[in-house]
């Protein structure tokens, strides 16, 4: 299966989980008056318009290259994980504002068997982000990262909320906020999160120098080839789920220059049977003398 259809089968994964999780947890929230509940799931339903967010993005970034976009259109990938952390934000401000409108109004406790609900939702959305993240990470997907993220929030979010009802229910009456606060604290690590997804797409966009395994690993694999010496200056860019190289190989300086262009097509060829998710390779020839 290639690459761009396992993020994509990983997407529809998320936008049917979440729609579910909406759905479940506003209803349990409504009938077993848990405000924590709600608010867990009005997260889950921004995560689904950030979902289908995701999936665009990763259709249009793996669109191939042409005249007006000679490297391709991997560069919409972080801008997408961009709008994806709005999304993230946006509902932690929805959560923190109702949390606290919540906080302020007496309401009665919520339901004990709300906890069965939130266990078993806690439960699916950790193994949701475990599988949506081994995705991104065999893809290279910045913006599947971000929505596996989304899970992880969400199960952190219904964590707080489990914590909050439990604390309601074992104090009993004068603890009816207690979910409210968790919901509160909840919003908090949202945020938190959302930096962390949002730092590593920028520097996506600006093009910063993130990868110094990789840069390794090319060497490794450049020298390797017949008449490469060594290496020198190597820069990458990402770009959606490929890298493009800048590399400069040295070579005997008492061959043509013929040779010399064979060697880099060879150099080239080598590199990217050998490590499929680069993309654009260019080689720069250095003598050794």
């Amino acid at each position: 299966m290639s690459i761009e259809k396992t993020a994509i089968r990983a997407t529809y994964f998320s936008i049917i989980g979440n729609t579910c999780m909406a759905i479940v947890k506003g209803l349990a929230g409504f009938f077993g008056n848990s405000y924590a509940l709600i608010a867990d799931a009005i997260e889950s339903t921004t995560d689904i318009f950030a979902s289908f967010l995701v999936l665009f993005g990763i259709k249009y970034s793996n669109r191939p290259a042409d005249e007006n976009h000679p490297y391709g259109h991997g560069r919409a990938e972080p801008l997408i994980t961009f709008l994806v952390v709005g999304f993230l934000i946006t509902s932690a401000t929805i959560i923190a504002y109702e949390s606290i409108i919540n906080i302020q109004t007496p309401h009665q406790l919520p339901k004990p068997w709300t906890l069965i609900v939130l266990g078993a939702i806690i439960i699916w959305k950790e193994y949701s982000y475990r599988v949506v993240m081994k995705r991104s990470l065999e893809t290279n997907s910045s913006s599947l990262k971000a929505d596996a993220w989304h899970h992880r929030s969400d199960a952190i979010t219904s964590v707080a909320a489990f914590i909050g009802i439990s604390i309601a229910l074992f104090l009993g009456d004068g603890y009816e906020a207690a979910d409210d606060w968790a919901a509160l604290f909840a919003s908090g690590f949202i945020l938190y999160n959302s930096y962390k997804i949002f730092r590593p797409a920028l520097g996506e966009i600006m093009d910063e120098n993130l990868h110094d395994d990789l840069i390794a690993q090319i060497r490794v694999v450049s020298i390797k080839v017949d008449g490469i010496l060594d290496t020198e200056k190597c820069f990458i860019r990402k770009a959606g789920m490929q890298y493009h190289v800048d590399l400069h190989a040295t070579v005997d300086s008492k061959i043509s220059v013929k040779e010399g262009h064979d060697l880099a097509h060879k150099l080239k060829d080598t590199l990217r049977e050998t490590i499929p998710e680069l993309g654009h390779v260019l080689i720069h020839v250095e003598p050794n003398d």
